[in-house]
Parts: structure tokens; sequence; C-alpha cells
């Protein structure tokens, strides 16, 4: 049996979903199971081609919905308007999870007595890295335990396979024995030399107006920085709207700061969906084909106004007498 599994290329999530899937599949449905693993990036247009499910069962781990017949098993919790559900019981969709990792591991015990023993610390740094619970900036940015190391790396790849690679270990190695491999140290301190990099190139180019900031990094050409160095550097930013671009996609990313106390009572997905882009409500991206740099800043100027607008609203109510 060839089980193929497809998972969000370059996500801590996305790698921890399919190595947790992994582990779930060998224990509850076939011990002899054979896999593979697939990465998948977000782009403008995205289809799925046939040539891609070539498993006898064909697995998609935090990544939207294929409606083609060769898809088996589908977990996912990103916001979305286009899951169909099914009668086979493996497709499995739920927005209220921060992190698809503990979503497959909820869903492995609920349905099916799946026990992730063993899994804990992958479980509990994927829901915390996903959904942004972490307890202060520094911990986001500085990089000193070793699931954050590891994101650096996975986030950061540009060989490919690479972090295809790196699922088994992490279906079968404590965190900080992945972390401590010789090529993964080798990657992050090469990656972290660009991270310090990236904080000063942000520092710079912030435009913080309003409760929201909005940057430019599209003639750096990489979308692969940490998403919360803004929050790091300018703890009074809201909502932050960066712009990117790499040789697969321009992007418009938006996010909320977790430590900000100010309500965030935009839905960014919903936004997102505007622009043909999606996500969660706290962070959510717009995808647009290579080079567009010029339409991801027009539509960054015009996300970053919204929200303004909506804070700016959102303080005139609180301020409104009762």
């Amino acid at each position: 049996m060839r089980v193929r599994v497809c998972f969000h290329d370059q996500c801590f999530d996305g790698a921890c979903s399919a190595a947790l899937f992994t582990r779930f599949y060998q224990a509850s449905v076939n011990p002899q199971a054979r896999f593979d693993y697939s990465g998948l990036a977000h782009r403008a247009g995205q289809l799925f081609e046939d040539s891609l499910f070539v498993g006898d069962e064909n697995a998609i781990v935090d990544f939207k919905y294929s409606s083609s017949d060769r898809l088996t098993w589908w977990f996912d919790h990103h916001h979305s308007e286009h899951f169909r559900r099914d009668q086979s019981g493996r497709k499995f969709f739920d927005a209220e999870f921060r992190s698809c990792t503990k979503f497959i591991a909820h869903i492995g015990q609920t349905k099916f007595g799946f026990e992730s023993r063993g899994l804990e610390e992958l479980i509990r740094w994927a829901d915390i890295i996903d959904g942004a619970q972490y307890s202060d900036p520094k911990t986001a940015v500085e990089m000193r335990d070793p699931a954050m190391q590891l994101s650096l790396v996975i986030e950061g790849a540009r060989t490919k396979d690479f972090v295809a690679g790196l699922i088994p270990k992490l279906a079968t190695l404590p965190l900080s024995e992945v972390a401590a491999l010789p090529e993964i140290r080798r990657s992050f301190d090469e990656l972290h030399v660009r991270h310090l990099k990236a904080m000063e190139v942000i520092r710079a180019r912030v435009e913080l107006k309003q409760g929201v900031a909005y940057f430019d990094l599209s003639d750096q050409g990489t979308e692969g920085f940490n998403k919360f160095i803004p929050y790091y550097l300018f703890p009074a930013a809201v909502y932050t709207v960066a712009v990117s671009s790499s040789p697969e996609r321009a992007k418009v990313g938006v996010g909320s700061n977790p430590w900000n106390p100010t309500p965030k009572t935009v839905n960014l997905a919903s936004i997102c969906e505007r622009y043909g882009g999606g996500g969660h409500a706290k962070v959510a991206a717009i995808s647009l084909p290579p080079g567009d740099s010029v339409r991801a800043r027009e539509i960054g100027r015009q996300i970053a106004a919204e929200l303004r607008e909506a804070l700016k609203a959102q303080g005139a109510r609180d301020a409104a007498p009762a």
C-alpha cells in the first residue's frame, strides 16, 4: 500500500500535520503502508493536477480541498467556502482549530481511537506556532526553542523536497533531536543571519499609522520572514499588511498582533477572500501571479486603509456614551 501525503510546504504546521497523519495511518489504518510526501504551495489560480494523486490512497493535510475522486483523506482548519462534504468519513474540516496538527490528533482520537503518545511536544508546538499562541514576542522572534529553530528552517527551505525529507524524522524523533541534526544546524545558522537582516529591513520600512503597520518587501526576492517581527519591533501595531514576492508568487500577507490588547473585530480571511485569497480570521493572505508586485502593493494599500477605518470606527464606538 502506497500512501501519498500532500502537505502545506515550508510550513511548520504543514510538516507536523504530515508527520502526525503518518503515525495515525500506521496505527489506525495500515501499519505496512509506505509513504511519500509532496509539498504544496499557494499560488494564484490554484488547481490540482491528477498526476499529484499517484498513491493507492492520497491525503491532503493543512491545505485547501480538492474535488478529485483520487483524494482519499483530507484534514484542514483554514476558513473555506469550498469544502464539499462527502460520505467517505475520511475528510474533515474545522476552522475552530488553530493548527491542523492538533485537529488531526483530535479526529484520530475521537473517531478512530488513535493515541498520539510520544507526539505531545510536536502537537503542542504546532498549535503554538500556527495559532500564534506565544507567551510573548521574544519567544516568537528570538528563536531560542528547538521548535522555533525548526520552524525557521522549514519556512526558509529552498531545496526541493527538503521538508518532505524531514517529515519521517518529525514522526519519530523529539524536536530537540531533529533540530540538532547537522543539516538542520547548518540551515538554521544561515537563515538566522537572514532573519536578523530582515528585522532591520522591516524596522526601516514599516509605516505605522492608526494601529496598522504596512511594509513592502517585494524588492527582497523572498516572502520568507518571521511574521511576528513587526509586533516585536512595533508593539502598538494592531494589524500588519506586508507585500512580498518570490519566484512563485507575489503575496499580500495580513495579520493581527496577539499581544496588543485592542479587540480584533475584523475577519482577515473574509477580506482576503474578496481578492481571491483566504486563511484564518486572525491571519490571511492573497497570492498573485509572479511579478505582479504592482497589483500586490495596490491591494495591500487598500487593505491597510480598510483596517485603519475599521479601527477608527471601533474607537469611535468604544468612546461613544452608553
